[in-house]
């Protein structure tokens, strides 16, 4: 008490006042609590304790700081601050507040539309000089702006219209991205280690479409581009197309899939599966935990039959509920590159004043009982496209800034093959690339106005592997004997810890 008197006599009238106010607040909040529940034991008595001190002390600091700030601050100011910090406070870029705009977008990405540039991103909550917390891109959307642009998963924004987004939050990223329907943002983009491109982005209502599929010769063509509640029926009628073509063997391309909804990628999985776990989800809440399980009943894909999947590191969430059911049941092969990595399970709840927060419930697990989250779910077979020297980097940022390729697909629009092909070699004179790369950036230009082509054979070395896996005479034993995740882990962890004895220094004698 000594210390209070003491500032109420050095101190102008009204901050003494504060400070008896505030002093008062803390008093009231470390002594006004219910008795913890009966058979509750003494540590959890504790904590029931501390969460009500803290949530009293919460309100009080925020009542006091509202009536006290040399300026009148907007109370909802305040409550959307500290609803960012709480959130943020749990390390996890999945658990966050949802403002108003936020909510309605998240209705509308999960309902099939919403507005936007076309990518999928996440943002690191810490940044440093050593590593700056740049955008990520997790996958651009089919057909989106960012899609037609030429973005890919595992690019980072470094700058949107001129801020730099090490140094801002994942709302103002959101802020600056989100605008009216043609309008455009500039964008920098910067691809592996050096390589730094500008890219112009028009913004459009996106329309996300969940399946797309075509035959490739014999072989049925499944991408699967968001879990939403229409996934499943539009997933079957692929497959009944495919069995009406006489389908010989099944690709599921999951590359750039961001995930999406557990129910709709456990009712896909099961046309796959005939009995046994498809996913659980494990959550220190008893009702979080559950087990999807198949049903013979739901089963419509012919057993034995070749499946191939493709992932990459764009693959994420769903997308890895699915490869990984597929492959722990002996099922698909996979092929491609390292997931993402995304093994938890969120919950969007609304509040009352029509924003919310999204936070972690649980923890998703396959059927072999493994949890891939940061660490991703390797490919049976790794096939990755070839990385660009310094040399092609530099040609690749010269051709794309340039403009001459929209420009020469402006002047002859409509191309064909032949002539893709034949402008390629008149660029391969300027720009130091392999044509392949060369015709794929034509192609894209021409497809610029209208929906992508379904694959690209020419370009795509990820789905001619697979192609060739599902055509080879020992798929069944090739499939069969891939390791399920659960044995891949347990395999990384006694290499791990064979390395580890091999490097400490043996007991002294």
């Amino acid at each position: 008490m000594k210390k209070i008197l003491y500032a109420i006599r050095h101190t102008p009238f009204g901050t003494a006042a504060a400070a008896v106010c505030f002093s008062f607040f803390i008093l009231l909040s470390s002594e006004s609590f219910a008795a913890a529940p009966a058979g509750t034991t003494d540590t959890e008595a504790q904590h029931e304790i501390e969460l009500h001190q803290y949530i009293q002390l919460l309100g009080s600091v925020f009542e006091f700081a509202q009536r006290n700030y040399v300026d009148e601050i907007d109370p909802a100011e305040l409550y959307k601050g500290a609803m960012n910090g709480l959130m943020n406070a749990f390390g996890d870029p999945y658990t966050s507040y949802l403002d108003t705009s936020m909510m309605r977008d998240l209705s509308a990405t999960t309902s099939g539309s919403f507005g936007g540039v076309g990518l999928t991103i996440s943002k690191a909550f810490e940044s440093t000089p050593e590593d700056p917390a740049y955008v990520l891109v997790a996958s651009p959307i089919e057909d989106g702006p960012g899609y037609k642009a030429g973005i890919q998963a595992g690019d980072l924004i470094v700058e949107i219209d001129g801020q730099n987004t090490a140094d801002i939050s994942m709302d103002d990223v959101l802020s600056l991205l989100r605008g009216k329907e043609n309008t455009t943002v500039d964008l920098l983009i910067r691809r592996g280690k050096t390589m730094e491109f500008a890219v112009t982005l028009t913004r459009a209502i996106i329309e996300v479409p969940t399946v797309k599929y075509g035959m490739i010769d014999s072989t049925g063509y499944l991408r699967i581009i968001e879990f939403t509640p229409q996934t499943a029926s539009r997933v079957q009628e692929a497959l009944d197309s495919f069995e009406k073509e006489g389908y010989t063997s099944l690709i599921i391309d999951l590359r750039n899939n961001p995930g999406g909804l557990i129910a709709s990628v456990a009712d896909v999985a099961d046309k796959f599966i005939d009995s046994g776990t498809i996913v659980s989800t494990k959550s220190r809440l008893t009702y979080e935990n559950s087990v999807y399980t198949a049903s013979p009943k739901s089963t419509t894909v012919p057993k034995g039959l070749p499946i191939a999947v493709l992932i990459n590191r764009g693959s994420a969430s769903a997308s890895e509920i699915l490869a990984g059911a597929l492959k722990d049941h002996h099922i698909a092969y996979l092929v491609g590159e390292r997931t993402f990595g995304k093994g938890s399970v969120q919950q969007p709840i609304p509040l009352p004043n029509q924003d919310g927060i999204k936070i972690t419930i649980a923890r998703y697990y396959t059927p072999s009982d493994v949890n891939i989250d940061k660490i991703g779910i390797p490919p049976d077979k790794e096939v990755l496209f070839p990385e660009f020297s310094e040399e092609e980097e530099t040609a690749y940022v010269e051709l794309i800034e340039s403009g001459v390729i929209a420009a020469y697909v402006e002047e002859h629009p409509d191309l064909n093959e032949q002539e893709i092909a034949a402008y390629a070699q008149t660029l391969s004179q300027d720009y130091a690339l392999d044509l392949r790369t060369l015709r794929r950036l034509i192609r894209m230009e021409t497809e610029r106005t209208g929906p992508a082509s379904l694959y690209d054979l020419d370009f795509d070395i990820q789905l001619c592997a697979a192609l060739d896996v599902v055509a080879a005479d020992n798929f069944s034993a090739l499939v069969h004997n891939a390791k399920t995740l659960k044995e891949l882990q347990e395999e990384a962890a006694a290499q791990e810890e064979l390395a580890k004895s091999e490097t400490e220094p043996a007991p002294a004698m």
